[in-house]
């Protein structure tokens, strides 16, 4: 493992990322199922769980009705945003520590690169197990990791560990560890296309990973040579520090379809305000703000709007988002789903506050008020009027 010209990729992975922050804020919530997301009385969904919710059939982005039906003696946390923000930046700045090829795939994913890293740190498999140790001793939380030489191998060998594992592929065994595993373990693989592999015989990635290529690339066309590839442990993408993160986002789904704008506005306000926190938490900006609207009989679209300047303003992205909503939502057109996202984000550098605009640096101060006053006492301790008025539709 520690030849000096090979390249090693890890893959980490939070396990349970929300569910485990909420049993560090509650205690009492350990070794208990616990489910992050919804309101249980109406559409919500899990955003996540924990393991021992898992055993009962409850997964991410289950309705949270059925998850209660599944572990019916679940307990239900909204979920502090700003909170999770806060402990994923503590965990990229161990990584930035390691090495400065780190791609943040998401709040609660990363893929480091310590190709030459082992004069510092040790072996690649050192390194892994060094950060499973620091996010554990440091703060309480646990991770999982995989270790090879292409990233999708490694992102494979930290799914097959979950929880708190850690997974090395050597090089070279790649394919015969990918072999084994069915179908729809591929990274990039869905239920449409994994049922139509397993109709032509494909039932593992070995299966793949040997099936004719002239053969493949006739039913599945110009995608065969690249699924092919990956089932070979194929994998030549680098890691890209300097990618933009994707997105933060929010969804809401109604116990009942709305019709009124007044409720679609307050939603909107509520989900802005914690995008925006999630923002600030990770010292992010974004450039782009997109709304999200499903109708009553699933009918789904988006609509977004670069901004001219980056914000992580809870103001300025409800606005965009309400303007959003004016111009694609026919009044009185009955919504099932709502959500907002925040996309095309830099680093806070990028943002400045303007020499003289005041409203812009009055709302800065203002929401880091509110941040610091909601971290202490809790989200619901300081509320817009606008909320007090709690919809029907939570």
């Amino acid at each position: 493992m520690s030849h000096p010209s090979q390249r090693w990729i890890i893959h980490v992975d939070y396990d349970a990322f929300f569910a485990s922050v909420e049993e560090l804020l509650n205690p009492d919530l350990r070794g208990k199922p616990v489910l992050v997301g919804g309101s249980p009385e109406g559409r919500g969904v899990v955003a996540s769980c924990s393991y021992p919710a898992r055993v009962f059939g409850v997964r991410s982005a289950m309705p949270m009705a059925r998850a209660l039906r599944l572990c019916p003696q679940a307990i239900v946390v909204c979920g502090h945003y700003r909170v999770y923000g806060q402990y994923s930046r503590k965990i990229m700045s161990m990584f930035d520590e390691i090495t400065p090829l780190v791609e943040q795939v998401s709040i609660d994913e990363a893929f480091l690169d310590v190709t030459g890293c082992e004069r510092l740190w040790g072996s690649a498999d050192r390194i892994a197990g060094m950060i499973q140790r620091r996010v554990q001793d440091e703060l309480g939380l646990s991770v999982s990791l995989g270790v090879a030489t292409a990233k999708i191998v490694a992102k494979m060998a930290c799914e097959s560990g979950k929880p708190h594992g850690l997974v090395v592929v050597p090089s070279g065994h790649e394919a015969a560890f990918l072999a084994p595993l069915a179908i729809e373990k591929l990274w990039g693989v869905g239920q449409v296309t994994s049922r139509y592999l397993r109709s032509l015989g494909i039932n593992t990635i070995g299966d793949l990973a040997e099936y004719p290529a002239a053969a493949l690339e006739r039913t599945l066309g110009r995608h065969a040579h690249g699924m092919q590839q990956a089932a070979r442990g194929i994998d030549e993408r680098q890691v890209n520090p300097g990618r933009e993160r994707r997105s933060v986002s929010k969804e809401s789904t109604y116990m009942e379809d709305v019709r009124e704008r007044s409720t679609l506005t307050r939603t909107l306000l509520q989900m802005s305000e914690q995008m925006a926190a999630i923002l600030r938490a990770q010292h992010l900006v974004g450039k782009t703000v997109r709304l999200k609207l499903r109708y009553h009989d699933f009918t789904t679209i988006t609509r977004q709007v670069a901004l001219e300047t980056p914000t992580d303003q809870d103001q300025v992205i409800y606005e965009q988002v309400v303007a959003l909503l004016d111009q694609a939502w026919p009044v009185g057109a009955a919504v099932r789903l709502i959500g907002v996202g925040v996309s095309n984000l830099i680093e806070e550098g990028g943002y400045q506050l303007s020499l003289w605009d005041h409203t812009d640096q009055r709302r800065s101060r203002l929401n880091v008020v509110m941040d610091e006053i909601r971290e202490r006492f809790g989200d619901d301790a300081i509320l817009r009027a606008s909320l007090l008025e709690r919809p029907r539709d939570r």
